[in-house]
């Protein structure tokens, strides 16, 4: 990973549309009790009366999934909170159930899902699945855990043990606020961008966190999710 300093600079300069969002100026990496509250207060007035407003789509999706392949409607994905506590991220499920026995055909597949947590064509993938994808609706059950405080409607990209091994000595810091809905990384690109980028974007977002930063990134993800940027 890069030796630059997140809390000093975006990830990098192509990400010009980042810049007037991400002081480089750093502010405090744990928040005042003030700062908290204010932050506590936001997920709450964002997550309740988006899971009100959303249910009927919720629910059509809900039926979508089940008709369209068995297994269960949503994916428990076990990740890593503030301060290292697992926890389990709610998705829809967007793969067949028996998803590892068809990656077992493809071993290049295999390699790139290990280098990148990724993949862009990937065989697992339901037919509804690769629409909730594309526009992020597979992780709107997520709001059940920013009401559960797992997690923020604004924050670091949700992250596994794993994977934590790749913000080397930033791995604490990551840890140090609750992971988001959505946040720098999810308004910069997405899969468009590497994960040294992401880890930049993550730590940056750590440092320069204020009210008015999530305000800007929340507005920024309605267009992001509706261009599909970095979407797959």
């Amino acid at each position: 990973m890069s030796q630059s300093d997140p809390s000093r600079e975006t990830a990098t300069q192509q990400q010009n549309d980042v810049k007037p969002l991400a002081s480089l100026t750093p502010n405090s990496a744990e928040p005042h009790m003030i700062a908290e509250f204010t932050k506590s207060a936001l997920d709450y007035l964002l997550a309740v009366p988006g899971l009100v407003f959303l249910l009927p789509m919720l629910l059509a999706i809900a039926l979508l999934i089940k008709l369209d392949s068995p297994g269960p409607v949503l994916y428990r994905r076990q990740v890593l909170g503030r301060k290292g506590k697992p926890f389990a991220a709610f998705k829809f499920r967007t793969m067949h159930v028996n998803g590892d026995a068809i990656l077992e055909k493809y071993p290049r597949l295999r390699a790139e899902l290990e280098l990148h947590h990724k993949l862009k064509e990937d065989p697992r993938i339901t037919r509804v699945g690769y629409f909730l994808r594309k526009f992020s609706l597979d992780e709107l059950p997520q709001l059940l855990n920013v009401l559960h405080r797992d997690m923020s409607i604004v924050g670091p990209r949700i992250i596994t043990a794993p994977e934590l091994e790749k913000y080397g000595r930033w791995g604490e810091t990551r840890l140090s606020v609750l992971p988001g809905l959505t946040g720098l990384w999810q308004v910069s690109g997405r899969s468009n961008v590497s994960y040294d980028e992401r880890v930049h974007l993550d730590i940056a977002y750590i440092y320069n966190w204020s009210i008015w930063l999530d305000l800007r990134i929340v507005l920024k993800t309605i267009p992001a999710v509706l261009r599909a940027d970095g979407a797959y």
